[in-house]
């Protein structure tokens, strides 16, 4: 396949990575561990339903999710997960109507959001020109993904995640000392920092803690968020269009107003005014 088609391939892959509730069986919302300290409605155990959740898989506060500061569930993002788990089983065949098979539909969702989520680190790499020489690796890796989630769910069960986590992280360390100018491995704590204003093209802030940090009105070209936490963090008249390995949940959790500009994958929260 010609270098531009598989480009394209792989950014149409993008929209198939975004959360689309509508067609999935509210698996967030039963599958995981939540905590009412990190903004979620109650304590729940993982595999429990969370009382919000209906019989048709909906949110009965979705609407309410904003004005009771339910910042967990406005924030979480599944890569596209749910819906594609859901797709596996079939609506007729989900945790609610087969409960025997409830926690292997479970642990099914949980490998398919960690491989969702290392394909959107793998595509946005793929996009970058300083990267010429990891295509084809690059290329291997989203090819492995893709297929594995197209395979019966206890093919994914079987799989050695852990394996081909390490080879994805070991790429994408490659790129990271290529694209970044300097090194966070001394330092990445910056809770409440205040760079505002402040030129951090092509910085390193891969796995830093920036929460509550001012980055108002930065230059943030070819700055690398990866795995980054983000909360609060202030996006606010900032150009975002040119930073790096930046995710939808990121965004979620970060504030930002209607002169943030975000890459074309991402979407402004509807709570940015």
């Amino acid at each position: 396949m010609p270098i531009q088609d598989k480009q394209n391939d792989y950014l149409n892959l993008l929209n198939d990575l975004k959360i689309d509730c509508t067609n999935c069986s509210g698996l967030c919302c039963v599958a995981l561990y939540c905590s009412k300290v990190d903004g979620f409605p109650e304590n729940k155990e993982a595999s429990i339903p969370c009382q919000h959740l209906q019989s048709n898989f909906q949110c009965d506060m979705h609407q309410d999710l904003s004005r009771k500061n339910m910042k967990g569930c406005m924030t979480y993002e599944c890569f596209g997960a749910g819906q594609k788990v859901t797709q596996m089983y079939g609506l007729d065949h989900t945790w609610q109507t087969h409960p025997q098979q409830r926690q292997h539909i479970f642990e099914t969702f949980l490998v398919v959001f960690q491989l969702h989520q290392m394909l959107w680190y793998l595509i946005q790499a793929s996009t970058l020109d300083a990267c010429a020489k990891f295509k084809q690796e690059i290329a291997r890796l989203i090819e492995e993904a893709t297929t594995l989630t197209t395979k019966k769910p206890y093919t994914l069960l079987s799989y050695d995640i852990d394996h081909y986590r390490n080879q994805v992280n070991k790429i994408l360390k490659c790129i990271i000392e290529q694209i970044s100018k300097s090194s966070n491995n001394q330092n990445n704590m910056y809770l409440g920092k205040n760079f505002k204003g402040k030129n951090l093209d092509h910085q390193d802030f891969s796995m830093s803690l920036l929460i509550a940090a001012n980055l108002e009105n930065c230059s943030l070209r070819g700055t690398n968020f990866l795995s980054a936490d983000l909360r609060d963090a202030n996006f606010k008249n900032t150009d975002l269009r040119e930073s790096l390995f930046l995710t939808q949940m990121q965004i979620n959790s970060a504030k930002g107003n209607h002169n943030t500009l975000l890459p074309s994958y991402l979407t402004q929260p509807c709570t940015w005014l």
